[in-house]
């Protein structure tokens, strides 16, 4: 793994998962959604679904990247990149956290 690679990539499946999250919910709110029989309960779920596995992935990430296996050879990045993927994880689940507590469709 290079290291662009591991400093880059928790923060780009952030943005990943932020965007796959709200353009599904654009859809579950959309008429798509409810003339493909599904309900906004389905969709709540599908949502938080999508949520957990975008966790799921960072916390991954997170725990990869402390492994000797994926080390850098150099401390700064090693570090560094610990620390963005502890943010990415943190931007995760406060991005994530409204499609859990707020309505769905407004």
């Amino acid at each position: 793994m290079t290291d662009i690679l591991r400093l880059s990539l928790p923060l780009s499946v952030w943005v990943a998962a932020f965007s796959a999250v709200y353009g599904l919910e654009g859809v579950v709110c959309s008429d798509l959604w409810s003339r493909a029989g599904l309900s906004l309960d389905q969709g709540r779920a599908a949502l938080v679904a999508a949520g957990i596995v975008a966790i799921a992935v960072q916390v991954v990430l997170l725990v990869g990247l402390r492994m000797p296996r994926f080390a850098s050879g150099l401390p700064w990045v090693q570090r560094t990149a610990g620390i963005l993927a502890c943010v990415a994880l943190a931007a995760t689940v406060w991005s994530l956290l409204p499609v859990v507590t707020t309505s769905l469709c407004l």
